[in-house]
């Protein structure tokens, strides 16, 4: 890319989007493709658990053998998704070569790792709501409140959401850290969050206006197509497709943003964020083309035979 990677610390929210939107476009062709393998697939998969859910909600033995199946293939296509987004942005944002056939040799040698990311990013944010809901759902129950129990309530449903939100931005940068570093689980969450001191607050907005993206997609799938809308058969059909293909470029954009802003907490952090600095699987890949040829002449040889 023609800005200095260096310079990537000071881009602001604005910016971070436009650098997102330059990736995706100059390399529209590679990003197509992964679209087509990966991210199609698991935007599907989220609408149609939506549609089977709805249908289901009255049976509990089909909902939730449905749920497992659902939650198993969307761990997969999370994984294959995140790890061709990743290693597609970074090697553009560090001046490797990058097709699509390279990507797919790289995503199996990163999915293990990203899987037991997400699994214990899924665990913790499990275990902070498991341990914080049931504190306020009691809190909720209580017959007589007063005014010390209204604000002890609603600052702790504040706390409850600021914590939630945090926990959810450090999540998703250590499934780039686990991409682009050779560790995982814990210790790519605890790196995801040193990254982000300073720019946190980037990150959270960031974060809330894809979420707000995809619960307007969501929101327009159950009222047109799950709920049967306004328009008819071929209606819902038309809003099944238009929402199949907005979720994609949202999933696509959500993960391209998220690699940029690990770029941009590497650099902010003054770490060293070329080729050197990923790990081995990007050296495979692309040493090939970038480590020079050392030619020794006959001398040289007499040398070392010496």
């Amino acid at each position: 890319m023609d800005r200095q990677r260096e310079d990537m610390q000071f881009l602001d929210l604005f910016g971070i989007y436009q650098e997102s939107y330059k990736i995706i476009f100059n390399f529209r062709r590679t990003f197509s493709k992964i679209t087509l393998a990966f991210i199609l697939p698991l935007s599907l998969i989220f609408l149609a658990n939506i549609a089977v859910s709805d249908s289901l909600s009255s049976e509990r033995a089909a909902f939730w053998l449905v749920e497992f199946v659902y939650l198993t293939f969307l761990l997969v296509f999370s994984v294959l998704s995140a790890s061709a987004v990743v290693y597609t942005v970074a090697s553009v944002l560090t001046g490797c070569d990058v097709t699509f056939g390279k990507v797919m040799r790289v995503v199996p040698m990163v999915s293990k790792r990203l899987v037991v990311t997400f699994l214990c990013a899924f665990l913790s944010i499990f275990l902070y709501n498991v341990v914080l809901v049931p504190i306020i759902l009691w809190i909720v129950t209580i017959n007589h409140f007063d005014i010390s129990a209204i604000v002890f309530l609603l600052a702790l449903v504040i706390l409850y959401v600021v914590g939630l939100v945090y926990l959810t931005v450090v999540c998703q940068l250590a499934g780039v850290v686990s991409v682009l570093e050779d560790i995982k689980g814990i210790k790519a969450m605890t790196k995801s969050r040193n990254l982000m001191q300073g720019k946190m607050w980037i990150a959270i907005v960031i974060l809330l206006m894809l979420n707000f993206a995809l619960l307007g997609i969501r929101a327009l799938f159950e009222s047109q197509v799950v709920h049967a809308g306004l328009f008819g058969f071929v209606g819902r059909l038309a809003f099944g497709f238009l929402c199949l293909l907005m979720l994609s470029g949202v999933f696509l954009f959500a993960i391209v943003i998220e690699t940029v802003i690990y770029f941009v907490c590497k650099s902010y952090h003054h770490e060293n964020i070329d080729k050197l600095s990923l790990s081995d699987h990007h050296d495979e890949v692309c040493q090939v083309e970038f480590v020079p040829v050392i030619k020794v002449n006959d001398d040289q040889l007499e040398k070392f035979d010496v």
